[in-house]
């Protein structure tokens, strides 16, 4: 995998907007793959391919159902319009976001997706975003839809040892451009540019246990 092009194939922002009144902070990702709609959506939704990608899934996965994401988040199932989109609420460290999946056909074997993850401000606090801002779940998405890039143009399987590569220099420099990355909509969102670059050093630290102003 070229992680400079898987990198460079993500489009990110950071938005605000409200939910039931209250004030939300809302991130974008999305990417376009070489595989039909109806491929796309199977991988996505199929309990069997989930984890070839992502993490193993169990529960209910159908509209109303439960599921849970092995050793990460749990939730129920809210929308589902295959193979158009889905929305399940995103249940994590005893918070409650939300995750919408959108799936546009760009031509007959090309499929764009978009991932847009919701959460209310409040929940997160002003000092924590300012300390951590959109990277903090930003560079946990843009490992997933690595995940999904290589599902679609390797076909294997994902590693057992996938945590393991973040920490090699291929994975940590993966994680530093995400960072940026995120710092760069972070700013774009209006965030001043000292911040944004404060808080994606302090994500990228979390994420890798590097000095925060480690070079990539």
């Amino acid at each position: 995998m070229d992680i400079d092009a898987q990198i460079d194939a993500v489009d990110r922002g950071l938005t605000g907007g409200t939910r039931d009144g209250a004030a939300t902070h809302v991130q974008t990702l999305a990417q376009t793959y070489p595989a039909p709609i109806g491929d796309v959506w199977d991988a996505l939704t199929s309990a069997e391919r989930i984890p070839r990608w992502f993490l193993p899934v169990s529960g209910d996965l159908r509209l109303g159902g439960r599921y849970q994401v092995e050793g990460n988040a749990s939730g129920t199932i809210e929308s589902c319009d295959p193979p158009a989109s889905y929305g399940v609420t995103w249940e994590f460290g005893g918070g409650v976001t939300w995750l919408t999946v959108r799936l546009a056909a760009v031509d007959d074997v090309h499929t764009r997706v978009e991932l847009e993850h919701v959460a209310l401000a409040d929940d997160i606090g002003a000092e924590m975003w300012e300390q951590f801002g959109p990277a903090a779940t930003g560079m946990g998405w843009d490992g997933a839809l690595l995940g999904l890039a290589l599902h679609f143009t390797t076909r294997e399987v994902r590693p057992d040892n996938s945590a393991e590569w973040l920490q090699t220099d291929e994975g940590r420099r993966f994680q530093r451009m995400s960072a940026d990355r995120w710092a760069e909509a972070h700013e774009a969102s209006g965030a001043d540019a000292a911040t944004a670059r404060r808080a994606a050093d302090t994500t990228y630290a979390a994420y890798t246990g590097a000095p925060e102003h480690a070079d990539g």
